[in-house]
């Protein structure tokens, strides 16, 4: 990371937190023009100074000075698109999201909430899938039986489930192209 993206850095951290340099020194035991000098990428903070920083930031060293992730809004959107593939088999919408969540969780920044949050989704989307199909072939909705069931009763629920799905899987995917927080739910918190 260079030290003009660390100087941006610390300002946007401090202006996220919604204080003033005069604030950010105080709370930081760091004095006004230590602020300014590296705000104006005119120093570079090491050691206690930006472990005083991060201290008085609520936020870690590492995400200050930022030198192991990198930004890639591109993968967030192609991962974010990813669960679509429950369109050609259900297990599909939960496997190649979590092969690329695995691959950047830690390299990529917004990887790690992304993927927990489309995980879940999915995970909670087919089991609700194949409780239907369950609940279809043992007739637990009342049914006398498959060939009795009117073929828009069977399918209505599938059709609404997987509309439902592609609707929340774009729109966040949309969302996630915009740099805008998603929401993908209803949905279990299996991964925390």
């Amino acid at each position: 990371m260079n030290n003009l993206n660390l100087a941006q850095r610390v300002k946007e951290l401090r202006n996220r937190k919604g204080i003033s340099q005069e604030i950010l020194a105080e709370e930081s035991s760091l004095s006004l023009r230590t602020i300014q000098r590296i705000e104006n990428n005119e120093t570079v903070p090491r050691g206690d100074t930006l472990k005083r920083l991060a201290i008085a930031l609520n936020t870690s060293p590492d995400e200050i000075v930022d030198w192991k992730i990198q930004e890639d809004q591109n993968y967030l959107t192609l991962m974010s698109l990813s669960a679509l593939a429950f369109l050609f088999f259900p297990l599909l919408g939960i496997i190649i999201p979590l092969t690329m969540w695995i691959l950047k969780k830690d390299k990529l920044k917004n990887v790690n909430e992304l993927g927990k949050s489309m995980l879940n989704f999915q995970i909670s989307w087919t089991l609700l899938l194949f409780l239907y199909y369950i609940f279809i072939i043992t007739g637990m909705f009342g049914f006398e039986g498959v060939l009795y069931i009117g073929i828009l009763k069977m399918f209505l629920p599938l059709i609404i489930l997987y509309a439902y799905n592609i609707i929340i899987t774009i729109y966040n995917t949309i969302r996630v192209h915009n740099k805008k927080s998603f929401k993908y739910r209803p949905a279990l918190r299996i991964l925390r």
